[in-house]
C-alpha cells in the first residue's frame, strides 16, 4: 500500500490521499480496493495503520477475469452500506470507465465513457483525464 500519484503531473487532484490497494474494513467485511482515495477533510492525518476502518470517498476496481465477479457483485453493496459515495468499474481489455453514485443501498450509473476519449467524471471532474493513458 502506498500513496498513489495518478501520473497527471499538474492536474493531480488537489486535497486527496489516493491508496493503492488498502485494506478496508467494515465490520466483518474485510475488501481490498485497486485504488481508493479520501478527500483531505476526511482524513485529515494520514492513520499508520495496517487497514482503515474510515470509509473511503471514492474507489476504483479494475476488472480483471480471476476478481470481475467479486468486484462487480459482490463488492458494490458493501461499499454502499459503508458510505463509499463514489465507486468507478475500470475495464482496460474492453477499454471502458463506467462511474458510479451511491444511491442508498446502490450504485446509480453517472456514466460510462469507452475508448481514447478525454473525460471529467465526479469526483475528480475538476480535471480532465485522458482514457488513451489508461490503455497505453
Amino acid at each position: 500500500m502506498q500513496l498513489a500519484p495518478l501520473g497527471l503531473g499538474a492536474q493531480e487532484p488537489e486535497g486527496w490521499v489516493i491508496l493503492f490497494e488498502p485494506e478496508l474494513h467494515f465490520g466483518q467485511d474485510v475488501l481490498v480496493p485497486d485504488l481508493a482515495g479520501w478527500r483531505y477533510e476526511r482524513m485529515p492525518v494520514f492513520p499508520r495503520t495496517a487497514a482503515f476502518t474510515l470509509a473511503p470517498d471514492w474507489v476504483c476496481e479494475v476488472r480483471s477475469p480471476s476478481t470481475a465477479t467479486l468486484d462487480r457483485k459482490g463488492k458494490p453493496p458493501v461499499y454502499a452500506r459503508a458510505g463509499v459515495n463514489q465507486l468507478w468499474m475500470l475495464d482496460p481489455e474492453e477499454r471502458t470507465l463506467e462511474v458510479l453514485q451511491v444511491g442508498g443501498e446502490h450504485y446509480e450509473p453517472v456514466g460510462t465513457y469507452r475508448g481514447n476519449v478525454r473525460v471529467r467524471a465526479t469526483p475528480f471532474d475538476a480535471i480532465e483525464l485522458d482514457l488513451a493513458l489508461l490503455w497505453a
